[in-house]
């Protein structure tokens, strides 16, 4: 089984990919063969990024791409450099994401909702439209949205975050009818993950709740969204698209 999960001769593009959970996804897809590219903002982060994959894993390559997927023409460039380099994508990854809070939705700015939205939903929407369209028009592939059990259980101070995330679970359903039989299209939606981003939290307060309200009783730790990934990823998940999985340690139910 494990020959299933092998990614070997693939590229593997991931946004949001250098830190957080996307840092874990790039290794994890390094580690089972994959040539991976990097995408984000800070171009310094992805670059330090893929410096640790090729020295790790001296075989693979590791494109590092600055992009803000907010932005509908550096979601372009950012396609055209993926296929200018590697001349295919066969793993496509909308994990970047952002969800500012606010005190109260009165005070939610058009500028903050707008780039909410950009960058989790019409970022995602472009780029899979963009890479399933080529993905269909050579050996197919498989993408992976990143949404949030927000869009499950929203939250009052993140409504039109969880707004997003619940879009884009749809986007994931109706992307996995248009793209199929070749391409196919599946979503994850984690819990609490306690990546970077957590150190801004009462930790304290939060592993106090995880306890009474979390059937596994805490946040997940980065790496533990790997397994999802990899089966989304590879041939592990041949016959599954327009699937939702949540990783939340039961978080919601």
């Amino acid at each position: 089984m494990a020959n299933r999960f092998d990614l070997s001769g693939k590229v593997a593009l991931v946004t949001g990919g250098s830190r957080g959970l996307g840092r874990e996804m790039v290794l994890a897809f390094a580690e089972n063969g994959a040539d991976v590219i990097i995408a984000s903002r800070k171009l310094d982060s992805c670059e330090q990024l893929a410096a640790e994959v090729t020295k790790r894993f001296p075989e693979r390559r590791a494109l590092p791409v600055a992009c803000h997927v907010g932005e509908w023409d550096q979601v372009e460039r950012l396609a055209e450099t993926a296929y200018a380099e590697f001349g295919h994508v066969d793993v496509l990854v909308n994990n970047a994401g952002m969800s500012p809070i606010y005190d109260h939705v009165v005070n939610v700015t058009e500028a903050l909702y707008d780039k909410v939205l950009d960058v989790n939903l019409k970022g995602p929407f472009r780029l899979t439209a963009l890479v399933g369209t080529r993905m269909t028009e050579g050996e197919g592939g498989s993408i992976i949205m990143v949404s949030s059990t927000a869009s499950q259980h929203p939250g009052a101070n993140v409504i039109s975050y969880a707004a997003a995330k619940a879009g884009l679970n749809a986007a994931t359903i109706g992307f996995a009818k248009h793209f199929a039989p070749k391409v196919r299209v599946n979503c994850i939606i984690p819990g609490p993950f306690l990546t970077d981003i957590s150190k801004a939290w009462d930790l304290e307060a939060f592993h106090r709740n995880a306890k009474a309200t979390i059937p596994l009783q805490r946040g997940g730790q980065p790496e533990e969204i790997v397994g999802a990934a990899l089966y989304f990823a590879s041939e592990a998940s041949s016959f599954t698209t327009g699937a939702l999985l949540t990783v939340s340690g039961g978080a919601g139910l």
